[in-house]
């Protein structure tokens, strides 16, 4: 089996509501990485300023831009410059009122390789999702890059194993969260580390389910609520890489702004799905229950 190295990074960052100077931390971090022989670097969710969902602001949907628009613009100047791909974020404007969370590639050359719209929506104390972003409407359809076929997802996307799946079945070679997670510091500690061990633990389930390596983009660092109704969230990093058997080959403190680079042998996939054949052994002819709400 022939294999496929590709070196990979993730930034992981704190946000301010300047988004300059968020644009600029990222840029450093993206240089850095490429500079450690990166190809692909993730960015994470919203990285263009602060998680604004804590609270149901109108004024916020005046931060959403086009595509391509400034951030995007911004990042495919990098990505050419520097020669690699790069995953970014940005609170799209669509159309008058229509707005998504989405993902943006840019390919090496500058141009843009394909988005992703957030598919889940959260809708949770300090995560009101639902009242900025209408929901994707792309589907689960991997992203062809220069690097390999990306299957990017968002954040909430990630606690659902059917969107890994649906990504693996399309060809996607690596799956990609960008993702703004922390906690809430009323919860106990034992039950802040459940939390942080369940994020990990789901995530490195689809790499080991599907036998493609993940990349998982955390934002850090403490943004209060606006509205002072909770007391806004601690954001936890543990940004990782992990394998196609879910091994970590790289992660990141939960208090530091860093920047991870690891490398991932995309031809290996071949060889554990030999070993661990989920897709030949899919009993398709008996999963249309999972098409139901709930089988009452």
């Amino acid at each position: 089996m022939k294999s496929r190295t590709l070196r990979v990074g993730l930034v992981q960052q704190p946000c301010s509501e300047d988004r300059e100077t968020n644009l600029y931390y990222s840029a450093l971090n993206i240089r850095e990485a490429a500079e450690d022989g990166a190809e692909l670097v993730l960015l994470q969710e919203l990285h263009g300023g602060m998680y604004f969902c804590q609270s149901e602001d109108p004024a916020r949907f005046d931060q959403a831009e086009s595509i391509p628009g400034p951030t995007t613009n911004a990042l495919a100047e990098l990505a050419q410059e520097l020669g690699i791909v790069i995953v970014g974020s940005v609170f799209e404007r669509r159309a008058p009122g229509l707005y998504h969370n989405t993902a943006v590639v840019l390919e090496k050359d500058g141009s843009i390789a394909g988005i992703y719209r957030k598919m889940h929506i959260p809708d949770d104390p300090g995560y009101y999702e639902k009242y900025y972003f209408t929901p994707g409407d792309l589907g689960f359809t991997p992203i062809d890059t220069s690097v390999g076929r990306l299957g990017v997802l968002v954040c909430w996307d990630q606690w659902y194993p059917e969107a890994a799946r649906l990504m693996a079945l399309a060809g996607a070679e690596i799956l990609l969260y960008p993702t703004a997670i922390g906690w809430d510091e009323r919860a106990e500690l034992d039950e802040q580390l459940r939390q942080r061990d369940a994020w990990v633990t789901i995530q490195r389930s689809h790499a080991i389910a599907n036998g493609i390596p993940v990349m998982a983009c955390n934002r850090v660092g403490y943004e209060a609520d606006p509205s002072g109704q909770t007391p806004g969230i601690n954001f936890w990093g543990y940004s990782f890489i992990c394998g196609q058997q879910g091994e970590i080959l790289a992660q990141a403190p939960e208090d530091d702004p860093t920047f991870l680079v690891a490398e991932v042998d995309l031809g290996r996939s071949e060889q554990v799905r030999r070993a661990w054949p989920y897709l030949r052994d899919r009993r398709i002819d008996a999963y249309a229950d999972l098409l139901r709400r709930y089988r009452d």
